[in-house]
């Protein structure tokens, strides 16, 4: 009787949150990448969700977010990351949902709101605050709107599956 390798999914795991790290410790260098980098992330999620146990899902996530809050330069793409980052865990329960639109646009926009109100107010990143003072009301809502569109296109491709034709000659 042969027994199941149990090393072979950590390992793998192991090398997806090293590799998410990695994106969310690049997204410094870039300034445009602060959403990117997290939605990157959570496509890398929705592989380790498609190959191992929801609960190996939620550690892959919860090790990627800490390790992303300790080590990437911009905090506050890792903080959007540990604010939504488990959105692909969640999207197959959500999808049974009546109106699931509706359920998925108020967790987005109540994580969001919630997240950026923390980030001023209680961890003080007052440069974030002085952005959206120095937009003003109308681009930062048109900014969280565009956000939901974002996060729809996102959630379209979190549903989609990759499908590889072969090649013939």
């Amino acid at each position: 009787m042969a027994r199941r390798n149990t090393a072979n999914p950590v390992a793998l795991g192991g090398i997806f949150a090293a590799l998410a790290v990695v994106i969310m410790a690049m997204g410094g260098m870039i300034p445009a990448t602060t959403f990117v980098c997290p939605a990157m992330c959570m496509l890398l999620l929705k592989a380790v969700r498609k190959h191992f146990p929801t609960r190996i899902g939620w550690a892959w996530y919860g090790a990627v977010a800490i390790l992303s809050l300790l080590l990437s330069p911009d905090k506050e793409a890792a903080a959007v990351f540990a604010a939504i980052g488990y959105y692909p865990l969640l999207k197959p329960a959500m999808d049974k949902l009546k109106l699931q639109w509706l359920w998925k646009v108020l967790l987005f926009n109540a994580v969001i709101l919630a997240l950026y109100w923390l980030l001023m107010h209680i961890f003080g990143m007052a440069e974030l605050l002085a952005e959206f003072e120095e937009m003003g009301t109308v681009m930062t809502i048109v900014t969280l709107i565009l956000g939901n569109v974002t996060f729809f296109l996102l959630d379209m491709l979190l549903g989609s599956e990759l499908k590889l034709r072969k090649w013939r000659k």
